[in-house]
């Protein structure tokens, strides 16, 4: 089954994905160039959080347990939001 990482950071850390680190289920992977409009803000812990989507990662593996293992490997995982999508085919159905 085919799963989408999303990477989110906030843009005053400079932090960005790395893609280099591969594992074997690993299809694809970008970093975003810095958007200058766009940003998603969620408001967490009383204030407002700025984060933008920075990259992702798209890779084919067993099951969505695996993907999250993948996803929590990522060093921006522990201050940053990651997260797991499945990835519909044409159809509307899950690959």
């Amino acid at each position: 089954m085919k799963y989408l990482i999303l990477i989110y950071s906030a843009p005053e850390t400079g932090e960005r994905p790395d893609p280099s680190a591969d594992p074997g289920e690993l299809l694809s992977a970008g970093v975003l160039a810095d958007p200058v409009n766009t940003l998603t803000v969620r408001v967490g812990r009383g204030s407002a959080l700025d984060e933008q989507l920075t990259g992702y990662l798209l890779v084919d593996c067993d099951s969505r347990t695996r993907a999250a293992e993948i996803a929590a490997r990522i060093p921006g995982a522990r201050s940053a939001t990651v997260e797991v999508r499945p990835v519909m085919e044409a159809a509307g159905h899950e690959m």
